[in-house]
């Protein structure tokens, strides 16, 4: 299985830019970079967005990646303790 790949959001923004700013084509550029034809289009989407929209995007992804892991914490506490593996003195 292959994994995936990771591309950095100047690459991101560098394929985004030769589509919109220089007028290839998304296959063109696809197929001369190695990605998806899918991946890149996803990028457009996301790069078309204003500046604001992006900021809040990362800032909620953020928040959830936090509140996940503090669920996570959570609930081992909370199984810990009803294993009663705690014990109140």
């Amino acid at each position: 299985m292959k994994g995936r790949i990771r591309y950095t959001e100047e690459f991101k923004r560098d394929a985004v830019s030769q589509v919109k700013d220089r007028g290839y084509t998304v296959s063109e550029v696809a197929n001369r970079l190695g990605i998806c034809t899918n991946s890149l289009y996803k990028w457009i989407r996301k790069y078309n967005k204003p500046v604001a929209s992006r900021k809040e995007e990362v800032r909620q992804a953020e928040e959830i990646h936090r509140l996940k892991a503090e669920l996570a914490r959570v609930i081992e506490e909370r199984d810990v303790f009803r294993s009663g593996d705690v014990s109140c003195s």
